[in-house]
């Protein structure tokens, strides 16, 4: 139980990205923002167990209409292929946006029907003081039986000036980072062959094992 609980605050953290983009001005008003929507979020994710019980592929295409709207899956991805993503076609993009949104369902999901219920303080929100277009929202996940994890949403300024999503911090642990090395590793054991790497990326995901790297943090 107490792994599915780590995986539940991935889930939360990684399912984040529903959060809409913010039109608030300071921080104040981006905590609230982020308070109503995060609220929202958990109701949903709460409400969608029955729905990934009985339906899995129904559960996947509604957390997609969720996202396609708010959340720019071309920039996380290409952060995740770091460098390598140069390397690619675009036909390639586009197959590894997709395998990456998916992964993140078929490997976290599961959590949502075996673990606890659980809330969600939003704590504070802080605007960089060398960059007013990033900012950070920190918050604690807490179980029905007590314990918090801490999680951090990194934050930014399209260019339309709304603010959206761009990382998630779990208990000190950067899940960005984690999935660009772990991106790097594939390339290093698949000797540079990026199609091989991702054709391989929800194995890849899955045998990451964030929610034990988050426990031991």
């Amino acid at each position: 139980m107490f792994a599915l609980t780590q995986r539940l605050a991935l889930v939360l953290a990684l399912a984040a990205f529903l959060v809409a983009p913010a039109q608030a001005d300071g921080a104040q008003e981006l905590r609230a923002y982020v308070d109503d929507n995060t609220q929202r979020l958990v109701e949903k994710l709460n409400a969608e167990r029955g729905l990934y019980e009985s339906d899995p592929e129904a559960f996947y295409v509604s957390m997609d209409e969720s996202l396609r709207e708010f959340v720019d899956f071309r920039r996380i991805a290409a952060r995740v292929m770091g460098r390598y993503a140069r390397q690619t076609t675009p036909a390639q993009r586009d197959e590894f946006v997709e395998k990456f949104k998916r992964s993140l369902f078929d490997s976290y999901a599961q959590a949502l029907v075996n673990a606890e219920e659980f809330r969600v303080n939003v704590k504070e929100a802080t605007i960089n003081p060398q960059d007013a277009g990033r900012a950070s929202v920190e918050m604690e996940v807490i179980t029905e039986s007590g314990n918090r994890y801490p999680v951090v949403y990194s934050m930014y300024k399209n260019a339309d000036g709304r603010w959206m999503m761009e990382n998630v911090i779990v208990e000190g642990v950067n899940i960005g980072l984690a999935f660009r090395d772990r991106f790097a590793q594939e390339m290093e054991e698949n000797r540079g062959q990026i199609q091989a790497v991702i054709d391989g990326w929800s194995d890849a995901v899955e045998s990451l094992k964030l929610d034990e790297e988050v426990s031991q943090s």
